[in-house]
């Protein structure tokens, strides 16, 4: 069996916690199985009886469900950050090696460069400024 890709992973799994968070909302389909039709002189009757009865059932259901109400999870941010954490494509330990390489010169080039600018030419600028006044 072939080893999943990492989008095929996080695919999988938005898809589970969608159904998991559908579940916890209480989206739930019911499910009525219906008879086969009967013929004969009490049919229509009984048809209209089943009918009443699937209706009530029903809207004694979506009252239920209104009902209900969601439980409060007071860890539900730190699993949603699990999950979150585990969606994430991480970059290579090479990749990571690579970039703090290129930020680190950045941080000397600019680092020398404000010491050039700041010692050699603005200093002496503000001391011959602050000679002339004297």
């Amino acid at each position: 069996m072939a080893k999943k890709s990492k989008t095929q992973r996080a695919k999988a799994s938005a898809k589970k916690a969608a159904k998991k968070a559908a579940q916890e909302r209480g989206e739930v389909v019911v499910a009525v199985e219906e008879e086969p039709k009967k013929k004969g002189f009490l049919a229509k009757k009984e048809a209209k009886k089943q009918e009443k009865e699937k209706q009530e059932s029903l809207q004694d259901y979506q009252i239920k469900q209104e009902e209900a109400k969601p439980k409060k999870r007071r860890f539900q941010f730190f699993f949603d950050v699990r999950a979150e954490m585990r969606r994430v494509t991480w970059p290579s330990r090479q990749d990571v090696i690579q970039w703090t390489g290129v930020v680190i010169v950045a941080l000397i080039f600019f680092g020398i460069y404000t010491l050039i600018l700041d010692d050699w030419i603005v200093t002496p600028l503000l001391f011959a400024i602050s000679s002339l006044g004297a």
